[in-house]
């Protein structure tokens, strides 16, 4: 599994979104970006995560900041989420897993006994110059989206 340091280069991050479009970190250089990565859409912490971004998303721009949400759903999965809650950030589909092994999310979990494969809830703030400044693992939606706010307005 890629482990992956602050203070590094981020991945690279080339993926299909939403609305049929199309997300690459490298031509928002010069910006600065909130990668965070959810198991999957329109579960309550996933749509709790999306909304608290989308609450914010005003505040993002004003300092700068690209936000992009990373599941493996399907696109058609990702339209139907955005719309029902009205989200305004933009969302990547994962489908083949590239990103999220890249990212070094996808790891083993563990619930009431039984072990697989999927998503782990983190988040990555990328500078200006596409250098990760701050990573969060395992993260508690609860306030999350505030924190990472105040990082990106503090870098």
């Amino acid at each position: 599994m890629t482990q992956i340091a602050e203070n590094t280069p981020a991945p690279a991050l080339n993926i299909t979104t939403d609305g049929g479009g199309h997300f690459d970190l490298s031509a928002h250089k010069g910006k600065k970006a909130v990668v965070y990565f959810y198991p999957k859409a329109d579960t309550p912490g996933c749509t709790t995560e999306g909304l608290d971004f989308t609450a914010l998303a005003d505040q993002f721009a004003e300092a700068n900041t690209v936000v992009i949400g990373i599941s493996r759903d399907k696109v058609t999965k990702l339209d139907r989420f955005k719309s029902k809650h009205d989200l305004k950030i933009v969302l990547g589909s994962d489908e083949d897993g590239v990103v999220t092994e890249a990212w070094g999310v996808w790891i083993l979990k563990k619930l009431y006994g039984r072990e697989y494969m999927g998503i782990e809830r983190a988040t990555f703030l990328i500078d200006t110059n596409g250098q990760i400044a701050r990573i969060w693992h395992n993260v508690k939606v609860k306030g999350h989206a505030d924190e990472v706010l105040q990082a990106a307005q503090a870098l």
